[in-house]
């Protein structure tokens, strides 16, 4: 089985404590049917620098992380699945899904 990096771009914040309690319930049910795929439930983002040769940028980027999860899946194909799943989507966010190497 292999690991995956499900990148998160977009998105947004709850405006209300009872909407946040909503987004945090959609999460955790996802996660909780991901059973032994879920590998590492990530964290959202904050703040990012972007960090080049030129110096240091304030920033991700045109479109920066907003979050990641690890997953276990067989293939690309079954983490992408995995990925359609995912609450993010629902608010306007993308999945970015990236096979993690062996080193």
């Amino acid at each position: 089985m292999n690991k995956y990096m499900l990148a998160y771009h977009g998105g947004g914040m709850p405006e209300t404590p009872e909407e946040g309690a909503k987004v945090m319930k959609a999460w955790n049910d996802w996660y909780g049917s991901l059973g032994d795929k879920l590998a590492d439930g990530g964290a959202p983002l904050g703040r990012s620098m972007t960090v080049g040769s030129k110096g240091v940028e304030e920033g991700g980027g045109p479109n920066p992380l907003s979050g990641y999860t690890l997953v276990n899946a067989d293939s690309h194909e079954a983490a992408n699945e995995i990925a359609k799943g995912c609450p993010i989507l629902s608010d306007g966010g993308t999945v970015e899904v990236c096979e993690i190497l062996e080193m």
